[in-house]
């Protein structure tokens, strides 16, 4: 699957979510569907959104925040994308990768 892709689809088609405060309120209310993390997404928030939260489905892709933020179509850095509502998109088909 092309993240970079369905990133971009999903962002004109569903609702996706950026930055790592909006997914922890996204998982507290249960609106979470998918976490998609940068390769360089801090490992303290990652373990500790795992504990909080294992029902949530959490990706860790090889795009570094930059990379990331390019990928969504934004002019800055994303460390976390929690999508919502994945559209016309494949993001919900992810699995998690998180060891």
């Amino acid at each position: 699957m092309d993240i970079s892709r369905q990133l971009k689809l999903a962002s004109t088609t569903g609702k996706l979510l950026y930055g790592q405060r909006q997914a922890l309120d996204a998982c507290k209310t249960g609106e979470a569907k998918c976490i998609i993390l940068a390769a360089n997404c801090p490992q303290e928030f990652i373990d500790s959104l795992r504990a909080g939260h294992p029902e949530v489905t959490m990706h860790r892709t090889t795009l570094v925040n930059r990379d990331l933020g390019v990928a969504s179509g934004k002019p800055f850095s994303i460390s976390t994308i929690t999508v919502l509502d994945a559209g016309e998109s494949e993001l919900v088909t992810l699995s998690s990768n998180l060891e």
